[in-house]
């Protein structure tokens, strides 16, 4: 047989919180520059103005790739430096979160940063310096103390609520704590004098209080006191049972069968809100007693000795302070029995341990592994605000990671729900933390992009304005009157002893005992006895008759006081209605202007974000044109240094070529004015001389020598130059015929087939008269360049 399916349980639908239009605050952030230690030499950090410091990297750290020193600066809220005292710092930071409290808002102050940084003096203080802790204390009972309601009439229940008690179940719950046996010791109620230990602490002489508080409310303060110990968490105002037969327990260090406290777990309440289950809630009247349940849980708080810290926490300590408070009767002597008329707000004081570097504090065994438990809570504390910060500028919806440690997923509901939360950053100025203060410097910096849901206010209570006062009055003047016209009002133990009184001025009844029939005295005596008896109840018949009328008349008169001061109290109230109804008109009018010029503003943002982008695309153009000029650029320079080369060696090309040809033109017009000289030398000779004597020879001058032509690049074949015949004419003498075959030394070979053949001719390159005297004939090589460009060889032969 198969079992029918197991059908899922429907979810529970979720209550929704009341919101207040959606505005959001940014999580406020402000840093504590604690002083220098006087064994550290070396600052890093340095205060600039009210809302900025910088940190400058100490000597010998390099914090760029290129060696050079980086100095960063960051922004907070404001910043506290070495000069602001604790009373400044609660000011700011604490005293808004105090009046919200009253005011039945939630709040949430913590302070972070490395081990040694301050964060335990700032959040408790020291002797004649009050923390943060004992002011909140000192202003809450400062600003209720004559409001409270008498203990046990609010009751907390294990599920995170509070209770309304009558005065008779509070009696009852009174006498019977009274009467419980003293085995388990308890806090005690009151104390004329504080602990020696922190007295000096909580003597705040400048104290505040709330203004404007509820006056027809009564108020009562709980306080729970738990740490955050290796993502465990205790209760540090638990009281354990001694054990008769072990009776070290619970004493570490001194028995090795010691065995830690029970671990609490987180649950949810009916409003989906976390809170510690079974953990002990104190009701404190005083700030006396409050903070003396603080210090018994400080007391059994985790501290160990680090390289760091002498006295360094080893666990996240969360101080709870929860103001429960309902309203007055419509006669302002009772509390409403309602339960949805009460409304409960809670403080969380929460005094993180130190983010550490292991290597630096050289621990061991568990305390290093109490250091990586730190570690990895802040660092899922981390995460969390970072996916926060994520979904709320992207519009993203990722999962935040609260439930990865204990204390993220115990403050939730301050993330996602609605409440202030502060954060304190203490850091140390000194160079050792340069490092660990860079990283908290930039987790603060991320955590003031962070918006949490603002508070609403808590619902107004229908009820008359004034209550309480106005029964204090009408009490104080029945008593006047009653002691105008009838004496002091007497008490109820009085009124007892007056009516015995009056029964003894009454005649006693003498006896009624007859011994004798002819007793003639015992009867007129109990007449007369019995008769003073009825005058005296007459006489006191009257008299209260009169009393009655009295009072009667003096009630009526009260009445007609009372009606009258109803009357212009009821004046006021239609003229505060009207008032309210006025002012609700104007906030209709500025909500409607304040969604107006939000429209307008989205659309400007959205314009300003498309102007943008395009701004951006423009800049990419810009920056792409601006990089294809500068290509251009460097390529027209290469050009222009290309051309350039080009163009210094066509000129160097071009001169040395037009060296050549003047050098050659020289050399041949050289040439032609030696032929013309020798032409006109042989020719006066050829006159001048007989013919039977031989001329002589011409005289040469060194300086006609021509000079070595240069060479031509591209020779032309020679051109109207006469062919030289193989067979010539031969003369009577040709058997002597000899010449001088003259070929200068830049002359160039012509290649031709055709070539002049000269037999006993003597060559030479320069004409000397040597061998002119050997020879009869002289023949010259000339060469020319034609107009044609190019080159032309001529042949000149002359008769010596």
């Amino acid at each position: 047989m198969m079992k029918p399916a197991r059908t899922k349980p429907p979810r529970r639908a979720l209550a929704k919180k009341p919101s207040n239009n959606g505005q959001k605050d940014p999580v406020g952030v402000y840093c504590r520059v604690r002083p220098l230690s006087p064994s550290d030499q070396e600052c890093c950090i340095e205060v600039i103005n009210e809302t900025t410091v910088q940190l400058h990297p100490p000597d010998g750290c390099k914090v760029n790739k290129n060696g050079e020193y980086k100095e960063t600066q960051y922004s907070f809220k404001q910043v506290f430096g070495t000069h602001h005292t604790q009373k400044d710092l609660f000011d700011v930071v604490a005293k808004l979160l105090v009046e919200d409290l009253i005011r039945g808002k939630n709040g949430l102050l913590f302070t972070y940063g490395v081990t040694g940084s301050g964060k335990t003096y700032t959040m408790t203080g020291s002797p004649g310096q009050g923390g943060l802790l004992p002011r909140c204390l000192h202003m809450i009972f400062n600003s209720i103390r004559d409001l409270q309601a008498k203990r046990y009439v609010f009751k907390t229940d294990d599920k995170n609520g509070i209770e309304v008690q009558n005065m008779v179940e509070a009696l009852l719950d009174r006498q019977k704590r009274d009467a419980q046996p003293q085995i388990v010791p308890k806090t005690p109620l009151s104390r004329q004098k504080p602990e020696p230990e922190f007295a000096d602490m909580i003597n705040i002489e400048d104290g505040c209080k709330v203004e404007d508080i509820d006056e027809d409310s009564v108020y009562s303060v709980f306080v729970s006191y738990i740490e955050i110990y290796n993502n465990y968490i205790y209760d540090l105002l638990e009281e354990v049972p001694i054990d008769p037969i072990k009776p070290k327990w619970n004493t570490p260090g001194k028995n090795a069968e010691f065995i830690p406290p029970q671990s609490k777990i987180l649950r949810e309440d009916q409003n989906h809100n976390m809170y510690v289950a079974g953990c002990t809630e104190v009701e404190v009247k005083t700030t006396e007693e409050a903070f003396d349940v603080f210090w018994k849980g400080q007391k059994r708080r985790r501290i160990a000795n680090t390289q760091l810290n002498r006295e360094s926490s080893r666990s996240h300590s969360v101080f709870m302070l929860k103001l429960a408070q309902a309203p007055l009767d419509a006669d302002g002597e009772n509390v409403l029995q309602e339960k949805e008329q009460i409304t409960v707000s809670q403080l969380s004081l929460v005094d993180l341990a130190g983010s550490e570097r292991t290597n630096r504090t050289k621990a061991e065994g568990s305390r290093l592994r109490e250091a990586g438990n730190i570690n990895q809570s802040l660092m899922t504390l981390r995460t969390c605000i970072e996916a926060l910060r994520e979904n709320q500028m992207c519009g993203t919806n990722k999962m935040v990671p609260y439930r990865d440690s204990k204390l993220t997923h115990l403050f939730k509901n301050y993330f996602d729900g609605e409440g202030k939360v502060r954060m304190i950053v203490c850091v140390n100025p000194k160079a050792d933390d340069h490092e660990e203060s860079l990283q908290v410097m930039r987790f603060a910096e991320m955590t003031q992009e962070v918006e949490v849901a603002r508070p609403v206010d808590k619902p107004i209570c229908g009820l008359t304005p004034g209550r309480r006062y106005r029964n204090q009055a009408f009490k104080e003047e029945l008593t006047r009157r009653l002691e105008e016209r009838g004496g002091p009002v007497i008490g109820e133990s009085e009124e007892q002893t007056a009516i015995e009184l009056l029964f003894q001025s009454f005649p006693p009844i003498p006896s009624c005992e007859l011994l004798d029939a002819n007793d003639n005295q015992t009867l007129p005596q109990l007449i007369e006895a019995l008769e003073k008896r009825r005058r005296i109840r007459q006489m006191m018949s009257e008299e209260f008759t009169k009393s009655v009328t009295s009072f009667r008349s003096m009630l009526q008169d009260f009445n007609g006081v009372v009606a009258a001061k109803e009357n212009i109290a009821q004046g006021k109230v239609t003229e505060k209605e009207r008032t309210i109804i006025s002012q609700k008109s104007e906030i209709e009018r500025l909500e409607k202007k304040v969604k107006t010029l939000e429209y307008k503003i989205d659309i400007l943002e959205k314009t300003t974000s498309i102007y943008e982008g395009e701004k951006r695309n423009l800049q990419q153009d810009l920056e792409s044109q601006q990089q294809k000029l500068q290509r251009q650029l460097s390529d027209k320079r290469r050009l222009e240094a290309r051309l350039q080369g080009m163009a210094s060696e066509n000129a160097m090309k071009w001169e040395k070529e037009c060296e050549r040809r003047v050098a050659a033109k020289q050399l041949e017009m050289q040439n032609k004015l030696w032929v013309k000289d020798e032409k006109l030398k042989q020719l006066k000779a050829i006159v001048t001389d007989s013919k039977s004597e031989r001329p002589e020879r011409p005289s040469r001058e060194k300086d006609r020598e021509p000079k070595v032509p240069v060479r031509s690049i591209s020779p032309s074949p020679v051109s109207n130059v006469p062919p030289v015949h193989s067979r010539h004419r031969r003369s009577h003498s040709a058997g002597a015929e000899r010449w001088v075959d003259h070929k200068p030394s830049g002359s160039v070979e012509t290649e031709m087939i055709m070539q002049p053949h000269v037999p006993n001719s003597i060559k030479v390159s320069v004409a000397s008269e040597k061998a002119l005297s050997k020879c009869d004939k002289y023949m010259l090589t000339h060469q020319q360049l034609a107009s044609d460009g190019e080159m032309e060889t001529k042949i000149i032969k002359v008769t010596i």
